[in-house]
């Protein structure tokens, strides 16, 4: 089995993913407005209606604002926690209302979503990984540091959308008030370009092939730092890095550790093609 990615928006403007195989799949968040994670979508030749779940790490802005119209628009099912539900004011059909405690994974079609809990400043935030069959995908953003949790779910990765937000001078020598620097620093805001490659130098497993730098700040980190940081250390994983601006391409993720890696969207396009003439 494999899986097939792409973040459609990432960053605080908006974080969005999309995990699935050939007929279904779902969304972590859904930060970015209907119209436009629809116009993503299209681009990658990826459906809205293969959408089983939309999956919720927290209820901060940048990773709901969409979710509600997304939801109403193709009945999706919103995965979410009671304390994220209610501090984040979603207006949500309540059938359509799905809890999931930490450390107990759930099912999304053939989809199976493991959540667990991370250090940020919001009221219930959990981090995913997802899987089917053999493969494994984690989102890893909005993390102040990578704790025990962070670290044993790292390690069991596939590919991972992995948080680097700030280059530390970046951060110390801007223009944020102090307090502001000190949130997103102290532990339960964001984590570093330095904590991240860290984390991934240190517990990569050795059939990783992809990892998507998310989150990244437009005013204290750049595309170029983060690319010549992580391209030094990579060796033979894939390093992706998902903006703010655009989508990424879809990746497609196997168990198999002699995989070539290369994104596409084609494998799914011509899957549907051909389904046309069964």
């Amino acid at each position: 089995m494999s899986l097939f990615v792409a973040s459609l928006n990432s960053g605080s403007n908006g974080n969005c993913y999309y995990i699935g195989t050939r007929d279904e799949a779902l969304l972590v968040d859904g930060g970015i407005s209907c119209r436009e994670t629809e116009k993503r979508m299209k681009r990658l030749g990826l459906s809205m209606h293969k959408v089983k779940a939309i999956v919720i790490s927290h209820e901060h802005g940048d990773h709901i604002h969409g979710v509600a119209t997304l939801s109403k628009k193709y009945q999706i099912p919103v995965y979410i926690t009671p304390r994220t539900l209610e501090n984040g004011n979603l207006r949500l059909h309540e059938e359509r209302i799905f809890s999931f405690k930490a450390y107990s994974p759930f099912e999304v079609g053939g989809l199976t979503v493991t959540p667990f809990p991370k250090f940020h400043d919001a009221s219930d935030a959990h981090s995913f990984v997802v899987s089917s069959d053999s493969v494994n995908v984690g989102v890893f953003t909005d993390i102040g540091i990578a704790c025990e949790n962070v670290v044993r779910h790292f390690r069991q990765c596939h590919a991972v959308f992995l948080e680097a937000n700030y280059d530390e001078a970046m951060l110390e020598n801007g223009g944020y008030p102090q307090a502001l620097k000190n949130r997103i620093r102290g532990g339960k805001g964001h984590l570093s370009n330095r904590q991240a490659v860290q984390l991934f130098t240190t517990h990569r497993p050795n059939f990783m092939s992809h990892l998507f730098l998310s989150h990244l700040s437009r005013n204290n980190n750049s595309p170029k730092i983060v690319r010549e940081l992580f391209f030094s250390v990579a060796d033979q994983i894939e390093i992706v890095i998902a903006t703010r601006e655009r989508e990424t391409k879809v990746y497609h993720i196997t168990a198999d550790p002699n995989q070539i890696s290369r994104p596409t969207a084609e494998p799914i396009l011509r899957y549907e093609q051909l389904r046309l003439f069964n």
